[in-house]
């Protein structure tokens, strides 16, 4: 683990975020185990939200699959491993907060909650299973948004 994940580790359980990972996994029945650069796997996410393959709380990502797909697709996780990051940049819990509001923004302008979200833009909407298109002609590019104007 280098410092930084190590860093990153800390303060995720230092504000609060991996613990309430830990405990959303453990009430929905996932299992945890050690995962690579920091990172707690857990597999068989029981619950019916959010609709997605995977996603993170602190340092936990917590995943549909079983443990023994869960945490294979290096893409998914490296995905995951940066939100992992915005958690501790965002001081732990409020980046739910946050979160959610870049969602709501993002369904007002392209009707996907991840394709104008600018934690999943930055996290890759690719790697996270996110079309990066426009819709209704709105581009989710600022800079083609200004284009024309004068």
């Amino acid at each position: 683990m280098t410092p930084g994940q190590r860093l990153r580790r800390i303060a995720n359980t230092l504000n609060l975020s991996t613990p309430l990972g830990l405990l959303l996994a453990r009430a929905a029945g996932a299992r945890c185990g050690t995962g690579p650069r920091g990172l707690t796997i857990a597999a068989g996410y029981r619950w019916r939200l959010p609709h997605a393959a995977a996603f993170t709380v602190g340092n936990v990502v917590l995943y549909r699959a079983g443990p023994a797909s869960a945490g294979q697709d290096p893409v998914l996780l490296g995905h995951e491993e940066r939100h992992s990051t915005q958690y501790a940049w965002c001081l732990g819990l409020p980046f739910i907060g946050l979160y959610f509001l870049c969602a709501g923004w993002s369904v007002l302008r392209t009707g996907n909650p991840g394709t104008a979200n600018f934690f999943e833009r930055q996290a890759g909407l690719a790697a996270g299973g996110y079309p990066d298109r426009q819709r209704n002609g709105h581009s989710t590019r600022a800079s083609d948004a200004n284009r024309g104007r004068t």
